[in-house]
């Protein structure tokens, strides 16, 4: 039974940042950064605990291909708040690889850096393909990969002699975190005894069946001895409901473009969505956005309070894509006032 935790408070648990360095429309991949760098020093100075890139490819309105890269920059441009990859795809890359750069990363930035791991490409499959990972792993060897990965940082995992060694990488702490929008994921973070962030922001109607897989499996090992869940969701914050729902809209319309087969920059919010969707779309999008959370200050607490109880998650992560950068941290300051970062 899944462990909701029923008198911890949104103000109790560490609360994160999610950032795919968003290209809007009319501008460039250069804009995105220097807003994400913005973010994220804002994100910084409201108390947020992590802020993590994630990695996608081929999207024109999603700036983090290279997110070992662009975590390097967040975090030179920051000091004290976590940076980290949310996540990496590994099947996408050789392992040995990531661990040469979370190596330097934790090098360069000492404990500061989370390495969060998927096994779904973040892409289309003629683009999995232009990253040579049909020539590598499918996903189906991720528990493998994620072996290998780990015996590069701790050799002591290792079967037998480690013939490779990640220079830099061994012998450093660099937290490994399992994502996942199933229970594949849920079970391997158990098993390993990792810690578990699951994507609600586009897997709600998963959310519970996963988490309750990772709370029932766990098994305590050196790093992590109880299970600790982070939650992510979608959340748009603004002075008014009115405006909240609006700014609300460009993040609809991303993914209506996306199951259209026709990915875009993010676009202007408009003020009714249902013109510009079909009656079968305009399904597809209640349940996608159905469980995300828009609107004042008080609307927000109440949602993500009642999301904290549901889920019984050690920790959230917020997801905004919103157009206009100065609502959008608008909105990032509003949820960390409810939060109790901003104290």
């Amino acid at each position: 039974m899944l462990d909701k935790q029923p008198n911890k408070h949104i103000d109790d648990i560490p609360v994160s940042v999610l950032d795919l360095s968003p290209v809007i429309e009319g501008k460039t991949a250069q804009d995105a950064f220097k807003n994400t760098v913005h973010l994220a020093q804002h994100s910084e100075k409201w108390g947020y605990h992590r802020y993590w890139l994630a990695e996608h490819h081929n999207m024109p309105g999603i700036a983090s291909a290279a997110t070992s890269v662009l975590i390097g920059h967040v975090a030179q441009a920051t000091s004290t708040i976590r940076v980290g990859s949310g996540g990496i795809m590994l099947p996408n890359h050789a392992p040995l690889v990531i661990a040469e750069q979370f190596g330097t990363l934790e090098s360069l930035y000492p404990d500061r850096i989370d390495l969060g791991l998927g096994r779904a490409p973040g892409t289309d499959q003629r683009t999995a393909a232009a990253l040579r990972r049909g020539h590598g792993s499918t996903g189906d060897d991720f528990p493998d990969q994620l072996q290998e990965l780990r015996t590069y940082f701790n050799p002591d995992l290792a079967k037998g002699v480690l013939p490779v060694h990640a220079v830099p990488g061994e012998g450093l702490n660099v937290p490994i975190w399992l994502l996942g929008s199933s229970g594949f994921s849920a079970r391997l973070a158990a098993r390993e005894g990792l810690p578990f962030a699951f994507a609600s922001h586009f897997s709600p109607e998963n959310t519970i069946p996963a988490l309750e897989l990772y709370y029932d499996q766990f098994q305590p090992s050196e790093d992590t001895k109880e299970p600790y869940a982070m939650v992510v969701a979608n959340v748009v914050a603004a002075d008014t409901q009115e405006e909240a729902e609006y700014l609300a809209s460009s993040m609809e319309q991303q993914f209506l473009n996306l199951i259209r087969n026709t990915p875009s920059k993010l676009q202007p919010p408009v003020k009714n969505i249902g013109e510009l969707s079909s009656d079968y779309e305009k399904m597809i999008l209640k349940k996608q956005f159905g469980s995300s959370i828009v609107g004042t200050k008080e609307v927000v607490r109440e949602k993500l309070q009642q999301f904290l109880e549901e889920t019984g998650a050690s920790e959230m992560m917020i997801h905004s894509q919103i157009y206009d950068h100065e609502a959008r941290l608008r909105s990032f300051e509003l949820v960390a006032e409810v939060t109790g970062n901003i104290r």
